[in-house]
């Protein structure tokens, strides 16, 4: 399949718009990693209270993951996109305006951003459904590639943080916010083969129908880990970076950027690498290579030359398992998507919850995070068995109904 007959099995200003999308609610949906090290200090918070809530979130947007899942297929994703743009951009201004200084009023600004984490749920959905089962895994890899906006949060909020103080980067975020959501109103476009709506009652149930097949709760913890890894790894570095090698906010900012990089540049190659060689084969050296890493920084010592090309190769290692989750999921489960991509969402979310909230915990209760680091290790144990588990049933039932996919 050549690149050109690709762009052209789809709707490219779609494709583009999903994913510029999904890059500025990425952006604002980690606002809180990179200016931890700051508003910590000023409001004097202890390790545990800065992992909470730099998670708060990543487990606000799993939750909501679920509310956009079944919008997205009850009103389009686009209209979906769009309110929830626009509840972020009220809610940064809002912050902006009333400012945040206590631990409750950082709370509630991580619930809005959530909302932004929520974009998940819009944007795969609205690229993946253009494009035919062969280039699924390219075309939801692409506009998940989105979540490089991490990057730009990383190295731009501390920056802005020193120039203009760190409530100041809320309003500045709207910017390009807005910027993205005027050009999404205006170039996207829902697919034809959007589902017919239906019944609150019926999304309800299709929920509930889907959390009794086992292989839903299969996606789920697969995502849970390489999704969850990689948006813990990207609220919580930053935190690392200062607190565990006494980086400055700018530059624990930069080397936060180049490792989220890693993990978003290469989405789109684990999905393409999926397409080619088979989502479970990929997702099964993921797991391997993922746990391996991890265990390695949890007793590595603790030194910049070191730690940082362990978290680059983990975070690289992370967005190929990210693109190669969503290879197999529209295969699965095509015709509830929507649904799935808020399922699978909300797996994600609670994963990267729970790495940065656990790191947390670990450091103020031993002295170092490296138990956190360990049992993530140990989860991704967990998913490789239930892949190799599961692996042989896959491929001899649904995956062997989808025609010309390798999974």
């Amino acid at each position: 399949m050549t690149d050109d007959t690709f762009w052209k099995s789809g709707h490219r200003p779609t494709l583009i718009m999903a994913f510029l999308y999904f890059d500025v609610a990425f952006m604002v949906w980690n606002l809180l990693g990179p200016l931890a090290p700051i508003f910590s200090k000023v409001m004097g918070l202890s390790p545990a209270q800065k992992g909470f809530v730099v998670a708060v979130p990543t487990l606000a947007g799993a939750v909501l993951r679920l509310v956009n899942g079944f919008l997205a297929d009850r009103i389009g994703q686009k209209t979906t996109g769009i309110i929830s743009q626009i509840i972020v951009i009220t809610g940064l201004l809002g912050a902006w305006r009333l400012g945040v200084t206590t631990m409750d009023g950082l709370i509630a600004l991580g619930v809005v951003l959530g909302f932004a984490g929520a974009s998940f749920s819009v944007a795969l959905p609205l690229a993946g459904r253009w494009y035919p089962p062969q280039h699924q895994g390219k075309a939801m890899g692409i506009a998940g590639m989105g979540n490089s906006g991490t990057v730009f949060a990383a190295i731009f909020a501390p920056l802005l943080a020193k120039i203009f103080g760190w409530s100041d980067v809320l309003a500045l975020a709207t910017i390009p916010a807005t910027i993205v959501l005027i050009a999404f109103v205006i170039f996207a476009k829902d697919s034809p083969n959007q589902p017919a709506p239906k019944p609150l009652g019926e999304y309800v149930a299709g929920y509930f129908k889907m959390l009794a097949q086992a292989d839903a709760w299969w996606f789920i913890l697969f995502y849970g880990v390489t999704f969850g890894g990689f948006v813990g790894l990207s609220s919580s570095l930053p935190i690392f970076y200062t607190t565990e090698l006494g980086l400055t906010p700018i530059y624990a900012g930069y080397a936060t950027a180049s490792c989220v990089f890693a993990g978003s540049m290469v989405r789109p190659l684990g999905g393409a690498l999926a397409d080619r060689i088979g989502g479970i084969r990929t997702l099964s050296m993921v797991y391997a290579v993922a746990a391996m890493l991890l265990a390695i920084i949890a007793f590595a010592p603790v030194a910049f030359p070191v730690m940082f090309p362990l978290f680059f190769a983990t975070m690289a290692t992370l967005g190929v398992g990210n693109g190669a989750v969503f290879q197999l999921v529209p295969q699965r489960f095509r015709q509830e998507i929507g649904v799935m991509t808020g399922l699978v969402g909300f797996g994600g979310g609670v994963g990267g919850f729970y790495l940065a909230s656990s790191l947390g915990l670990a450091k103020q209760f031993t002295g170092t995070q490296s138990m956190g680091f360990l049992i993530f290790a140990a989860l991704a144990l967990v998913a490789l068995a239930g892949l190799t588990s599961v692996k042989r049933r896959w491929r001899t039932t649904w995956g062997a109904a989808v025609q010309g996919v390798r999974i």
